[in-house]
């Protein structure tokens, strides 16, 4: 692997999701959709994740996931049903 684009990455990641105008929750919670909308297990997981550290609700996360079944459709059913079951589940294990 190139560890410099792998560093590179992350920097960018904390960069992004740094709290400012929006806190960090709400951050984790745009990347989550946008993971549903992309059909990112991976991505999902990442940032359902990360907004249940942040102290994101499960409604936040529910609601979150809705604009992204709105915005993509069908498809995004599946990958939203997905981002709730891994949200729950880290908020629930306190491993958020």
């Amino acid at each position: 692997m190139i560890p410099e684009v792998y560093r590179g990455f992350a920097e960018l990641s904390n960069a992004a999701l740094e709290s400012g105008a929006l806190e960090r929750k709400v951050k984790e919670l745009i990347a989550m959709a946008i993971g549903v909308v992309h059909g990112c297990d991976g991505c999902i997981a990442s940032h359902a994740r990360g907004a249940a550290r942040a102290g994101a609700t499960k409604q936040e996360a529910a609601e979150a996931i809705g604009v992204s079944i709105l915005m993509h459709g069908g498809p995004a059913t599946i990958y939203g049903a997905r981002a709730y079951a891994a949200f729950c589940e880290f908020s629930d294990s306190g491993t958020g």
